[in-house]
């Protein structure tokens, strides 16, 4: 039988998709995509849509490759743009980490990533780097299509094309990054958690890079800093600050027992859309464990960072005084923070608050998730950072 998703075939119909380029960039990429091409043929169980989405999925990364790569070696300038010092925040799942990344986004003063841009980072055939309306037309439908089939996304989280979002999906074009996310895969995951990740960050500043030029183009003026947000940087923090040397980071903090559960019926809902047989349980021991690793990780190496890298910010405060969040944000990053961006994060708060969209309903025991579970695993956590336990 042909495996669908093999590399070589992938990287022919991605080159022929893109008019023949054939330099899909730097980095270690296809051994990821044949450890990867191999558990989706063969654990993922994938419906015959989530087997097309999927497949689609990964062609367009490989053709965003090419059109990066085509792009910047025409324009050398692309990589000259100088990304080094983003503010980055990280943090447990549903810890708001969204709610802070569009709060801040509002600040003209931050860069950032729409969701469309790290979905669609590359001009779509025949269309201008600074003209990029398809790509947002298509995104939209797209976001339209997922919210379609499954509602409850919304719920948990507010998906829109056209917000800024993480830079998840830039780093899944380096195939060395969190696939598991979408489907059960466990010989990949096994095997992602024995490779130096380096290669992600480098690329997703290539990435980010491209963007920027991009963002030039259409008139928008740089930054002073990126605004990045990801949870999955707990597991590689000492990547982040190696390739980003200047980086800052936001470490959100909140109970687990009210975050693991709640990421677990995300993942789940994610694994809904391309398996007729996603399982539950499936979803919420692996998806603890590792989050509970990556924590214990992200705390080992905040113990080798000097001051001024890293502050604490409680969910509690992020959703009961927002303002009072940004102003230690703005002090901690070294930024003004304008009256006129204060205004606009105030009504950006008025007009989008959590009880703006309907409740997140999901039950633990679904998930095999128990309280003595959770007290468990993040025993260690709990001590340091909850304020409980202070």
């Amino acid at each position: 039988m042909i495996n669908e998703f093999a590399p070589e075939r992938l990287m022919a119909e991605a080159s022929a998709r893109a008019a023949g380029l054939q330099d899909f960039g730097p980095g270690n990429f296809r051994e990821g995509l044949a450890v990867l091409a191999e558990a989706l043929e063969h654990e993922a169980r994938l419906s015959v849509a989530g087997r097309a989405m999927l497949r689609e999925k990964l062609l367009a990364q490989l053709v965003n490759r090419l059109v990066v790569e085509d792009h910047c070696t025409r324009y050398p300038q692309i990589l000259e743009q100088p990304i080094d010092d983003p503010l980055v925040i990280v943090g447990l799942p549903r810890t708001g980490t969204t709610l802070l990344q569009r709060t801040l986004a509002v600040d003209p003063q931050f860069s950032k990533a729409m969701w469309w841009e790290t979905r669609y980072p590359a001009p779509l055939p025949g269309e201008d780097p600074a003209c990029p309306e398809a790509r947002i037309l298509k995104a939209r439908a797209e976001v339209a299509s997922m919210v379609e089939f499954l509602p409850q996304l919304l719920a948990i989280h507010p998906l829109d094309a056209e917000q800024a979002d993480e830079e998840f999906m830039l780093m899944e074009h380096s195939f060395l990054c969190a696939m598991d996310s979408y489907v059960n895969v466990p010989s990949y995951t096994a095997w992602l958690d024995r490779q130096d990740q380096t290669q992600v960050y480098q690329y997703l500043k290539r990435c980010l890079q491209f963007l920027q030029w991009q963002q030039g183009l259409r008139g928008v003026a740089p930054g002073r800093r990126w605004l990045l947000k990801s949870p999955q940087h707990l597991h590689t923090l000492e990547l982040l600050f190696k390739v980003f040397p200047g980086a800052q980071v936001i470490l959100t903090h909140r109970e687990p027992a009210s975050t693991i559960p709640s990421l677990a019926s995300f993942i789940h809902t994610l694994w809904q859309l391309y398996s007729d047989h996603a399982d539950a349980e499936a979803v919420g021991e692996q998806w603890n464990r590792r989050m509970a690793r990556a924590m214990r990780h992200a705390m080992a190496v905040r113990e080798t960072l000097p001051e001024g890298r890293v502050l604490d910010i409680h969910f509690e405060d992020t959703v009961g005084q927002p303002l009072a969040v940004v102003e230690r944000i703005y002090q901690f990053a070294g930024l003004q923070l304008s009256a006129t961006a204060r205004d606009a994060i105030v009504r950006w708060l008025a007009d989008n608050g959590r009880d703006k969209r309907a409740s997140h309903q999901y039950s633990p025991e679904r998930f095999g998730l128990s309280e003595a579970i959770l007290q468990r695993d993040y025993a260690e956590y709990r001590s340091r950072h909850l304020r409980a336990n202070a």
